[in-house]
This record gives structure tokens, C-alpha cells and sequence, in this order.
């Protein structure tokens, strides 16, 4: 698809600004949510910068945590961020190079909408999971529980029509709670339950808001790149006459996931 050229996930400090630091929490709220007991071996498909792993090695104590990313500089975040005890690869979620039957959870983060076909990907995982084993993952709300993202889609859309297409509302129908249940249905598992939750993603000022637009990981940052000055500033002013403000400066927004 032309739109997943704008899909850049390489550089972990700069996805860490723009969306990454709103991931810890939504990771806790997710870990929360699953409830599982201490001592198990959990594997994180498209473990990203590692929060998920990290949450899960604070929180759960497990015995082991392996995760697993196609994008290198990701890896090399995880690496250096999360502890020892966790490993971290290089492989692909539609291929992992795990044998059969030996992960107690398979979990994934934010990551199956971005993948060419999620519900190969949630088949791999359950092949890894072991028989009563579990398979959970969760994904943000593009078409209108991001807050910050809805705001920039509807900038950029009334500067550039053409932006619609990009849209991650539009491109990832894959985000809601009904999509989310089927592929777990079309992967054969079963017992399968949904979720939302709702974290808080508040902006020190305008500017905190809009510079990680600038570093071009991920698809509305990569949109903003491919802009001409004059077009990105236009967008800059209508996103920026969009959002709310508190009397100190700061926009107080939500990010939704699906569980």
C-alpha cells in the first residue's frame, strides 16, 4: 500500500516522544486487565522499545520474557532498556522462530494493525502458546479514541483532502473491539473477551504537542515530513487551533486502546 511508506518505526528515542510515553501506561493498564499469576513464560510479539516486556518483568515476575521486533533500532531500544532478564530479537511476527506449544502468554502491544496480515500473526502466536495458554494483545483506537491523532487527521484533512487516505482511523478498521474479537475467532481460539481502556495524555504546552510530529517515526510524523514548509505550517495552525488548552497552556487529551 502507498500509505505504508509513511509507516517509519526505526529510531527509539523519537517513537519514545511521540507515542512511547504514552505506552507504559496503557501496557500497565493491559497487564492489569490479564491478571495472570507470577512464574510463567511470556513472549512479546512486536515488543517495539520493550514497555511491554519491562511492565510485565516489574509486575509479574515471571520466569521468563522473550520479545521480538522486525525493526532493528527497536530492538537496540528494548536491549538497552529493559532488564537482562528479558531477550530480544530481530525476527518477523508472521514467522517466529519459536517452536510449538512452549509460551505460556503470547502477548502483543500496539503492533497488529501494522502488520500486512494480523490475523496470520495472532495464529502464530497461539501456535507458540501452549495448550490452555493464553493470547491476548491490544491496539489503539485510531477512529476516535485518540484524542491528539483525531485532532491532527482533521488538521491535516482541511488543509490537504488528500491526507484522508492516511488516516489510521480510515487505513486500520482492525481497531475496534468487534474486528479485534474476529481474528482471535478466524485464528481458532477460543474463550475470547474484549476490552477498552482509557489513559490520560496530557501536554505540558503546544509545542509538547506538535515537535514530536517532526521526527518522522510513525505514520502522521511521516506525513509531516513529506510536506512542503509552507503546507506543514498550515497544518501546524489548524492543529493548534483545534485542541484545547488550559489556562496554564497545557492540552489535556485521552488515548483509548482495545483489549
Amino acid at each position: 500500500m502507498e500509505e505504508q511508506r509513511f509507516d517509519v518505526w526505526a529510531t527509539g528515542a523519537a517513537y519514545e516522544r511521540y507515542m512511547g510515553r504514552w505506552s507504559r501506561p496503557a501496557a500497565e493498564e493491559f497487564v492489569t486487565w490479564l491478571g495472570c499469576a507470577d512464574d510463567l513464560r511470556w513472549l512479546d510479539v512486536g515488543c517495539g522499545t520493550g514497555v511491554l516486556s519491562a511492565v510485565v518483568i516489574t509486575r509479574c515476575r515471571p520466569r521468563m520474557v522473550a520479545g521480538v521486533d522486525r525493526s532493528e533500532g527497536f530492538v537496540g531500544s528494548a536491549r538497552a532498556a529493559v532488564p537482562l532478564s528479558a531477550h530480544c530479537i530481530v525476527a518477523d511476527a508472521l514467522s517466529l522462530p519459536v517452536r510449538d506449544d512452549t509460551w505460556d502468554i503470547a502477548v502483543s502491544g500496539l503492533t497488529l494493525n501494522f502488520l500486512p496480515d494480523p490475523t496470520a500473526a495472532v495464529a502464530e502466536m497461539a501456535r507458540v502458546a501452549r495448550t490452555g495458554g493464553l493470547v491476548a494483545a491490544y491496539v489503539r483506537d485510531y477512529a476516535g479514541g485518540m484524542g491528539f491523532l483525531r485532532r491532527f487527521w482533521d488538521a491535516a484533512v482541511e488543509v490537504d483532502p488528500s491526507a484522508a487516505a492516511l488516516d489510521e482511523g480510515r487505513r486500520f478498521p482492525l481497531c475496534r473491539a468487534e474486528r479485534l474479537a474476529k481474528v482471535w475467532a478466524d485464528a481458532g481460539l477460543v474463550d475470547v473477551s474484549t476490552a477498552s481502556i482509557e489513559v490520560p495524555t496530557v501536554f505540558a504546552d503546544f509545542d509538547d504537542l506538535w515537535e514530536p510530529f517532526l521526527a518522522g517515526q510513525g505514520p502522521a510524523p511521516g506525513y509531516v515530513a513529506s510536506l512542503a514548509p509552507a503546507d506543514r505550517h498550515q497544518v501546524r495552525d489548524a492543529l493548534s487551533a483545534a485542541v484545547p488548552r488550559g489556562l496554564d497552556g497545557s492540552i489535556a487529551l485521552t488515548a483509548r486502546a482495545w483489549l
